[in-house]
């Protein structure tokens, strides 16, 4: 089961990036994927997941109404389309897998992706 996160890179604030979350391995529709970050000197959180069967997601207060979670399960990919990017966006995103459950708590993930850094600045 291997997750790959792609797609960050530096962005001015206003800007948008769109992260991918491509999975080998494993089929990827029978999971709840979820996206966090973590900024350096802080605990990793959860930003967004989506369901494996209705399409359901769930956004953090931070990022609602700016980032948007998608799945393509024939490209066996989440995607997680930023908008609006602020500084305090600034942190390595992961993507993470749960098979069961709900909800964006770090520890009830299983797998998890290497990460893909992105940088809000002027």
């Amino acid at each position: 089961v291997q997750l790959q996160a792609s797609g960050g890179g530096l962005v001015q604030p206003g800007g948008s990036l769109r992260l991918s979350c491509a999975a080998s391995g494993f089929t990827l529709a029978y999971y709840v994927i979820g996206w966090f970050r973590q900024a350096p000197g802080k605990e990793r959180e959860g930003v967004s997941c989506v369901s494996s069967s209705d399409g359901r997601t769930y956004y953090a207060d931070s990022v609602k109404g700016r980032f948007t979670i998608s799945r393509d399960n024939a490209k066996n990919t989440v995607y997680l389309q930023m908008n609006s990017l602020e500084p305090e966006d600034t942190a390595v995103y992961y993507c993470a897998a749960r098979l069961w459950g709900w909800g964006l708590k770090v520890r009830e993930y299983a797998y998890w992706g290497q990460g893909t850094q992105v940088t809000v600045s002027t």
